[in-house]
């Protein structure tokens, strides 16, 4: 007589999707909790060994837990607490497993201007871009220093085009990149300060041997100039200063919360195309961790060369969009090319560290004697008490232009951008009446910052 199947009561069907997905979260459980724990061991341990004195670590610990948890089941089954294991060990794993080169990649010559390598007498060496003079008209005996912004950022090919619109005028222009960016040498982690780019200003002065200057300086190149500006030895240096959007100067302006100015694109324009680094594990943690300062800049997990050639211009994200206004989200022109693209998150997060930990310039600045020029954007992106902080301490800023129809990126080859900065710099170099409105004044500051200008 054929013997009959035993049937499997309905409820202990039921109960093994339950207890499926249950054994399946309590292992997501677990991966989450080694990745957490490993995430942690990198900020405490300052990802030594690219990361992988944390991973080894969270691996040993995860080990010891899966030998614990299987230590009364049978033989094959003792291998099941170690899946968990096994996931989290790849997952963390591609964090300390570079995916570009680690020795710096410099961007290739650009076709219109050479780079040019200068020693200088801080130690640091830095690309050089020399437009001289061109056109028919004046040339001006001045020569005329550009900072960009960054702050160890490459100069964009946006940049150039611009400061060949300046040379066009007469003007004798030299531009080089801060140590640390585009086609300048790195320099040790530690090095970086706003102080080191301040000196680094002062002996490229020096190195050029033409007397006195005048500077253009941009965004945080405009902050370097502000500090110059308070520094009686640079100062003497400088035949004239145009502050461009500016960031903080000091410690205490860093601090200072506030408005921007008009709304920009930001959050308005389309998000950026392209490569993000930020879209793998390695770099979004590095460069995330190092937002918020859980990691040095000099962090061991990714080197300082790594991070330059792994940084992307779409990892910058609304940044770029937040230099223009909304009017203009739908427009915004592509500021550099791939191959040109140069940032350091290492080294610029130093140097804005360096500037919220220093004291007031304050007292040196309303020292200053330099004939100065501020320029602020109405669709502005800097904070607004970090320009009128400048305004408001050095007595020697002549004129304040209130460039309407911009954001933080004045000069931006849209409509006639680009010809109306050109005609509020010219005419300040030249001591010539100013094309706008000196506005706000001094003492207009209280009202300015009242009607979120």
């Amino acid at each position: 007589m054929p013997t009959s199947a035993v049937p499997v009561p309905a409820s202990a069907s039921a109960l093994r999707p339950v207890r499926f997905t249950g054994r399946l979260l309590a292992a997501l459980a677990a991966v989450a909790t080694l990745v957490v724990v490993f995430l942690a061991l990198i900020a405490l341990t300052d990802g030594a060994g690219s990361g992988l004195a944390a991973w080894s670590a969270t691996l040993g610990a995860g080990v010891v837990l899966a030998l614990w948890r299987g230590r009364r089941r049978t033989w094959p089954a003792r291998l099941v607490p170690f899946l968990p294991v096994v996931v989290a060990a790849a997952l963390t794993a591609t964090v300390c497993v570079p995916t570009v080169p680690t020795t710096r990649r410099y961007p290739p010559a650009l076709p219109f201007v050479a780079a040019q390598q200068w020693s200088l007498a801080t130690g640091s060496r830095v690309a050089v871009y020399h437009y001289p003079p061109t056109g028919p008209g004046t040339r001006h005996p001045v020569p005329l220093v550009y900072l960009n912004g960054g702050p160890v950022r490459g100069i964009s090919v946006l940049d150039h085009r611009f400061l060949q619109l300046l040379a066009a005028q007469g003007y004798d222009v030299y531009a080089y990149e801060q140590a640390g960016g585009g086609r300048s040498d790195l320099l040790p982690a530690g090095q970086y300060a706003i102080s080191r780019s301040v000196r680094d200003l002062d002996a490229f002065i020096g190195r050029l041997d033409r007397g006195q200057v005048d500077v253009l300086g941009f965004s945080s190149g405009g902050a370097v100039l502000t500090r110059a500006l308070a520094d009686p030895g640079v100062a003497t240096r400088l035949h004239r200063a145009v502050i461009a959007e500016p960031g903080p100067m000091d410690g205490p302006t860093a601090r200072t919360a506030g408005h921007t100015g008009r709304q920009s694109a930001r959050g308005l324009a389309p998000a950026p195309t392209g490569p993000r680094s930020t879209r793998l594990p390695r770099y979004a943690v590095a460069f995330g961790l190092m937002r918020l300062g859980l990691l040095t800049p000099g962090t061991g997990l990714i080197g300082q060369a790594e991070g330059d050639n792994a940084f992307t211009a779409a990892d910058l994200g609304g940044d770029t969009a937040s230099a223009y206004c909304a009017r203009d989200a739908h427009r915004i022109p592509v500021e550099d090319t791939a191959q040109n693209f140069s940032f350091s998150p290492a080294a610029s997060l130093r140097i804005q560290q360096t500037v919220k930990d220093s004291p007031s310039i304050a007292p040196q600045l309303n020292r200053s004697r330099t004939p100065a020029m501020l320029m602020i954007a109405e669709c502005s992106s800097q904070v607004r008490p970090w320009e009128t902080a400048v305004l408001a301490h050095d007595p020697a800023v002549q004129r304040t232009q209130y460039m309407p129809g911009v954001g933080h990126h004045m000069w931006n080859g849209l409509d006639d951008n680009n010809d109306r900065a050109v005609a509020v710099i010219t005419a300040f170099l030249e001591d010539r009446p100013a094309p706008l409105p000196d506005y706000p004044t001094r003492e207009e500051i209280p009202a300015f910052l009242r009607d979120h200008r």
